[in-house]
């Protein structure tokens, strides 16, 4: 019998994704067992990362009343460490370490008050902010890491390490070559070309070694995956006796949007994706950072046009500055398409700023996805079994892509080796064309293989958060880990 209530700290990284998927796996958490509350230290995110999506998402939480679930806003420095693009990764981690003391004060005065009515079991921190196990040792608990990415990706990650410390390469020409290498987990050689970006540079490898010896500290490693999904790569890593247990807990979704004073928009898209036949409409979204120049803009538009499919398209405009890497809705879209492009597609396409993925992705009528490859989009395309054309712009995502088209066959490729920097906007990537672009649409509507795959996939990932799933088990091995101590 549990005598005490079991509080868990609960630490996401501030940005739109993370924080997200991290406060699904709070609720998941507390409504599968109400002898646990979880107390959410939220880090607001610096001026460069700032959005008005993930403002408003914050102000939100400081709103709502959660059962089991308590929300503190952390106090920020002064003078707190700035985005630096010559140390953007390093930097970056400074500004998480920089709120440790607002942690530690805070966990101290909720042991101090809690008088015996509960107990900290625990910390789960978003993978970015595992500079927070430090904090927890002190106050002698364990911490668990929510890992918002893939199996894959955490593989890669830990496996950076062995190629620096154990095989002696030199991973920043590696990863700056053109060539493939054997990867444990992955089926296929890795090509380099899919690295992630950090590792190129001596500021970005410094931070991804730290992150791999700073993940093998935690108590287990929570991953937003599916056992079925990504077999191969969780049995590799399970076998690895050097990382700690491997938990795979997805898909975790926010699958109720949260549109918020964006309702009038998402309710003209929905009317709009009504009067369409069903699996006819190519949806393109890149993502709360995903935005491209004019002259790609323009390649995009004649793609969809010379494909024939129907779309509904999220167009974004860059940053117009340097402050910051969040884009915003154009106030006239003629600016930057083709002459006569919405005239001649009117009825058939649908271009707009700010899109509701969630709900767009969900329709009867979306039947592919262009997307930029962030883990959480492509885990709700499958939710939904809609088949993903790959265009990777950032962090991960080009990972992702390769795993999504080449070790799982449940995409379609525009692109593997897409990247733009989104810390730098206005430097030119390569181009991709419009017939690149209309192929991989072709492809994506059209490929009943890929789409067969698909849907079988999504069957799987809604089985695994189901009584007696794969996934569901995980969370209930979790759950016991952290109520056992308090019993």
């Amino acid at each position: 019998m549990v005598n005490t209530v079991a509080e868990i700290i609960l630490i996401p990284s501030p940005a739109v994704g993370h924080i997200m998927s991290t406060i699904e796996i709070a609720k998941l958490l507390v409504n599968r067992d109400q002898h646990l509350t979880i107390t959410v230290l939220v880090i607001k995110p610096r001026k460069y990362d700032s959005s008005v999506a993930i403002t408003s998402y914050i102000e939100s939480l400081t709103k709502n009343t959660m059962d089991h679930i308590s929300f503190i806003i952390l106090p920020q420095d002064e003078n707190p460490p700035v985005h630096d693009p010559k140390a953007r990764y390093t930097s970056a981690n400074e500004y998480i370490e920089s709120h440790c003391k607002y942690v530690r004060n805070v966990v101290a005065e909720l042991m101090t008050s809690q008088l015996g009515s509960r107990r900290v079991v625990g910390f789960v921190v978003d993978m970015f902010c595992t500079c927070m196990i430090d904090v927890a040792n002190e106050f002698n608990v364990p911490t668990y890491v929510y890992f918002t990415s893939n199996a894959a990706f955490l593989g890669f990650t830990l496996y950076v390490k062995t190629l620096c410390d154990e095989l002696d390469k030199d991973v920043i020409e590696l990863s700056n070559s053109d060539t493939e290498i054997s990867i444990p987990g992955f089926v296929n050689p890795v090509p380099t070309k899919v690295f992630w970006s950090p590792v190129r540079t001596k500021d970005g490898l410094d931070f991804v070694l730290w992150f791999s010896r700073k993940l093998r500290e935690a108590k287990a490693i929570m991953v937003n995956t599916v056992l079925e999904l990504e077999t191969h790569m969780i049995k590799s890593l399970s076998a690895d006796n050097s990382i700690p247990p491997v938990y795979p807990v997805g898909p975790i979704l926010n699958l109720e949007g949260g549109s918020g004073d964006r309702k009038p928009l998402e309710d003209d898209i929905i009317r709009w994706l009504d009067g369409q036949p069903e699996s006819s409409v190519v949806f393109l979204c890149f993502g709360s950072l995903g935005s491209f120049d004019e002259v790609q803009v323009k390649e995009i538009a004649r793609g969809l046009e010379q494909s024939g499919h129907r779309f509904v398209w999220s167009l974004r405009r860059p940053p117009s500055d340097q402050t910051t890497r969040a884009p915003t809705d154009y106030e006239d879209l003629s600016v930057v398409l083709p002459e006569g492009f919405l005239e001649r597609t009117h009825g058939i396409g649908k271009v707009i700023g700010w899109a509701p993925q969630v709900a767009v992705l969900g329709h009867r009528a979306v039947g592919g996805f262009v997307s930029h490859c962030g883990w959480n989009s492509l885990m709700e395309s499958l939710w939904f079994g809609v088949p993903s054309a790959t265009w990777p712009v950032y962090a991960e995502q080009q990972i992702n892509a390769f795993e999504m088209v080449v070790e799982l066959g449940l995409a379609v490729e525009i692109k593997l080796d897409y990247i733009k920097d989104p810390c730098n906007p206005k430097a030119d990537p390569i181009i991709v064309t419009a017939e690149e672009i209309e192929s991989g649409i072709r492809q994506v509507m059209e490929d009943t293989e890929v789409r067969t795959k698909v849907k079988i996939m999504s069957e799987k990932c809604r089985s695994a958060v189901e009584e007696g799933g794969s996934s569901y088990e995980s969370v209930g091995w979790l759950i016991q880990e952290f109520t056992r101590k308090n019993s």
